[in-house]
């Protein structure tokens, strides 16, 4: 029985992710901020435990009372939109500690033990903002480019080992809790300037045709974690599907 560890596991992708794995037989690991008994259904092969990661201690004690796993996936995320020109740096800080840091964190955490069993999958969730410019987005589009780029490298580093490495790229979901998990007033972060350029913005989200639904991030994941071959990127929902082949991807 194969063991998956899911960061950011108490709503939207994350959270539909491990009861998809929990469905299909999986020992999941379900880690939250704040962890909640609730959300996912009762089982023998579920394990609900806190986790920041942002600390260090939070993520050596997750590992340890983990145990081996097979699959890391790297869900937990903090949305933003606005304009830079308006962003506080402390903010886009924050962005980065979670978004790019803590990923690269949780990485390294799991590799000693892939690497030594020369087996294992890591699958880092960015976002279509990294397949193309999108406005009112650029610090959180940085976070995750990154993650991308870290990705690629990695994913050549760690092959050597047997250990493979995996993008999932959701489109927009509008019934994700995106910009929720930030403590930032949209209103302050969009300079008075922008306004007549962020109000059609802003209607086009509303109105898009395709979107991207959590089963849609599940399923991709699940490709994901079966695919053995070089594969990398995996767009999520019919929205990042179509964009993935816009732009030759």
């Amino acid at each position: 029985m194969k063991t998956i560890l899911i960061t950011g596991a108490s709503s939207g992708y994350g959270l539909e992710t491990a009861r998809h794995f929990l469905a299909q037989g999986w020992t999941v690991i379900a880690t939250m901020r704040t962890p909640r008994q609730d959300v996912l259904p009762a089982s023998d092969r579920l394990r609900i435990l806190p986790l920041d990661i942002t600390d260090p201690f939070s993520i050596a004690a997750v590992i340890e009372q983990a145990g081996p796993i097979d699959v890391l996936v790297n869900n937990a995320g903090v949305g933003l939109f606005g304009t830079l020109e308006n962003a506080s740096l402390l903010k886009a800080r924050e962005i980065f500690e979670t978004n790019t840091f803590g990923t690269i964190a949780m990485c390294q955490a799991v590799i000693p033990q892939f690497r030594g069993r020369r087996a294992g999958v890591i699958v880092n969730v960015t976002s279509t903002v990294t397949m193309t410019g999108m406005p009112l987005s650029s610090i959180y589009t940085a976070s995750k480019t990154a993650i991308q780029g870290l990705s690629e490298s990695l994913a050549l580093e760690l092959a050597f080992f047997g250990v493979r490495v995996k993008l999932v790229e959701p489109g927009y979901g509008p019934s994700t809790r995106f910009s929720e998990n930030s403590d930032v007033d949209f209103n302050e972060v969009v300079h008075e300037a922008y306004a007549d350029f962020a109000a059609p913005v802003l209607q086009a989200f509303g109105a898009a045709e395709l979107t991207t639904a959590p089963s849609d991030v599940a399923e991709a994941v699940w490709s994901a974690v079966h695919d053995n071959g070089e594969r990398l990127h995996f767009p999520a929902g019919p929205d990042a599907v179509a964009l993935a082949a816009a732009v030759g991807r």
